[in-house]
This record gives C-alpha cells, sequence and structure tokens, in this order.
C-alpha cells in the first residue's frame, strides 16, 4: 500500500503527489517551486535552497527529517552548477551522508529549472 503525505507545497496540476510513501520508504521528487508554484528566480543557487527548503518541509509533513534520507539523485541542467549544489547540500545534510548520484540534463520539466531532486528517506 502507499500513503500520499499532505504537504503545504503548491497544489501542482499535474497528476502526481509531492511524496508518497510505500513499505517505509518515502519517495519525493522536489523542484525549486515557491507557494505559488513558481520557479523561483535568483539562478542556481537560490532555486537549489528553495528545493533543499521544499525538501525539509515534505520530510517534516511526513513525521521525518532530513537525517533519514538514504538517497538523493541530483539533476541539474550545467556541470557548472554542482559545485554550488554540493556547497548547499552541506548546509541540510550531516554525516553520514545520504548516498547520492549527480546528472547533468539537456532541460528539466520547466525551461526554467536549473535544479531537481529526486530523494528516498526511512519513515
Amino acid at each position: 500500500m502507499k500513503q500520499a503525505i499532505k504537504t503545504d507545497l503548491y497544489a501542482s496540476k499535474a497528476p502526481l503527489e509531492w511524496a508518497v510513501v510505500g513499505n517505509g520508504t518515502l519517495y519525493t521528487a522536489q523542484i525549486p517551486i515557491d507557494a505559488h508554484g513558481q520557479v523561483v528566480a535568483g539562478g542556481i543557487e537560490t532555486q537549489t535552497r528553495q528545493t533543499l527548503d521544499n525538501l525539509r518541509h515534505t520530510l517534516e509533513a511526513a513525521g521525518s527529517s532530513l537525517d533519514a534520507v538514504t538517497q538523493v539523485l541530483i539533476y541539474v541542467t550545467d556541470r557548472s552548477y554542482l559545485a554550488t549544489v554540493n556547497r548547499l547540500y552541506g548546509d541540510y545534510f550531516q554525516p553520514p551522508y545520504p548516498n547520492r548520484a549527480a546528472v547533468v540534463v539537456a532541460g528539466l520539466a520547466r525551461e526554467e529549472m536549473l535544479v531537481e531532486l529526486v530523494v528516498y528517506a526511512c519513515v
């Protein structure tokens, strides 16, 4: 069985949940949107912070925390963004760090998005 997690994130018009729990694992994908569903302006640093803040909010809504994250898949639209993502990632996560992979892609679902995270956590 799977259970959707209720968050205060913008309710997407797409057929998706911001987070779903199944078999004790939380599955979520986070993007750099604000409370109005708009991609935040300000470049990779601002977008990464917003994405990580959205992740923290989602985990807390599930009764969990960043400490429960086991894997992160990072998608960026330019290899040069990885240095900024790494720096900010270290502000949010503590050792032992989650397993992770980083992928440079040609684009994301919204043209103005520079970063997206796919995350798995224990709940």
